[in-house]
């Protein structure tokens, strides 16, 4: 397994890799080879929990990583893309120097449809993903509100990402030489344009099963939302949204509800002004960075997550539905296929002023209906345990690997339904 990023004390990208790498551990001996800037966290990890042992007993680490003068340009997405790129091309040839006995060679993450692996040239049977793509930012959602700059900027990335779906070769190679090929969303296979059997729709992101979930408290309803401030994550609805739902409050009712976020980044300045212009400063607390145990509690007793991002995956989605929390999203390929499929607080792209509506009247309807809220809530705790456990994605591993290493292919899926995922299948 080859993992770019690995790091167990993180989330993302990081934790992804660590617990893909462990869950394969849990039913195979795994070469996993990551960065070197990555062991030292791996090994603090192990000594410091050595009741998994049974799992690095069957993992053995190796690292590999260009020269340094590479390492040194490697600055921004473009650039740090490009790497990637030239990694994921080296370390086959790396590998194949080594000349260890395996398997299966599975390209783990990043998480980027847009950029191949090479690991084929192994000459073994070869798993990609999971991997995705962020779609375009709808432009009622990004011009007028981010500006023309950050409008360009995202139509770039998708011209970028267009030529290597459709004039890089190697993409064209590393889909067709995969015999099996996770995918985050729908537009992940669509865009790859993958034949059906080599489909395996899983998303790259998970949680553990909360330890316990204590009691909510009846005194405060609170709203979280958790991300970095960049127009992606669309932070510009929840507080807008928030906004009218909680201005359309009497005041006793305002004195108990409550706008939490949990992030921070370039848009920072642009937010403060929007939550000073909505007047609702008292409602609103933004917290740049808190302590991992503290933003467990943070999701134990808060209510509601509202989420409307823009995003291809949403890593926190699975943690918010983990505390039985109700995920209020855009019906989109990100968090709207993550969240159950017969939930009733996915909204539809629409106008921006008729999607703030809709979110702050899907806020005051889980508000004042008790039995609508604590439907959404047993559905979506029901939903984590069937589809967002980590153990559910080693399970599917096992059932891809028994059955690419034989030759007869492996697809969860009979097509490409919306919304897909259903790891019992």
């Amino acid at each position: 397994m080859t993992a770019y990023a690995i790091n167990p004390y993180k989330g993302s990208e990081e934790g992804t890799g660590w617990n893909l790498v462990c869950q394969s551990a849990r039913n195979h001996k795994v070469i996993a080879i990551t960065r070197k800037n990555n062991s030292e966290p791996i090994q603090q990890y192990i000594s410091e929990h050595p009741e998994m042992k049974y799992l690095y007993d069957n993992i053995s680490f190796h690292h590999f990583d260009l020269p340094l003068w590479m390492i040194r340009w490697k600055k921004g997405p473009l650039l740090s893309a490009l790497y990637f790129y030239i990694w994921q091309f080296c370390i086959a040839f790396w590998i194949k120097n080594k000349k260890w006995s395996f398997d299966v060679a599975h390209s783990v993450n990043f998480h980027s449809n847009w950029t191949p692996s090479f690991l084929w040239i192994l000459g073994k049977p070869f798993v990609w993903g999971p991997v995705g793509n962020h779609p375009l930012i709808p432009k009622q959602y990004i011009l007028k509100e981010y500006g023309w700059k950050a409008y360009l900027k995202d139509r770039m990335l998708w011209i970028v990402k267009w030529c290597f779906w459709n004039l890089d070769p190697f993409v064209f190679i590393c889909r067709k030489k995969a015999q099996a090929v996770f995918c985050v969303n729908t537009q992940a296979a669509e865009k790859l344009r993958l034949p059906e059997h080599k489909i395996i729709f899983m998303p790259a992101v998970a949680s553990e099963m909360p330890l316990h979930i204590s009691e909510k408290s009846n005194d405060v309803f609170t709203i979280l939302s958790v991300g970095r401030f960049v127009p992606l994550k669309g932070f510009d609805i929840t507080i807008r949204s928030f906004a009218l739902f909680y201005h359309n409050l009497s005041v006793l009712d305002q004195a108990r509800v409550k706008l939490q976020i949990i992030g921070t980044g370039p848009e920072k300045k642009h937010l403060m002004n929007i939550i000073k212009k909505e007047k609702v400063e008292e409602a609103v607390e933004i917290l740049e960075w808190m302590p991992r145990k503290d933003v467990i509690e943070t999701f134990r007793q808060s209510a509601v997550y509202l989420f409307p991002s823009h995003e291809g995956a949403g890593m926190v989605v699975a943690e918010a539905l983990s505390y039985g929390l109700p995920v209020l999203c855009l019906d989109n390929y990100g968090p709207g296929e993550y969240v159950p499929t017969s939930s009733s607080l996915k909204i539809q792209e629409s106008s921006y002023n008729t999607t703030i509506l809709d979110f702050a009247a899907s806020l005051q309807r889980l508000y004042f209906d008790k039995d609508l809220y604590n439907k959404e809530s047993a559905m979506a705790m029901e939903h984590f345990k069937n589809e967002f456990l980590w153990d559910k994605k080693g399970d599917v591993f096992k059932k891809v690997y028994d059955n690419v290493s034989r030759g007869t292919g492996y697809s969860l899926s009979t097509g490409i339904p919306k919304p897909l995922f259903s790891l019992e299948k």
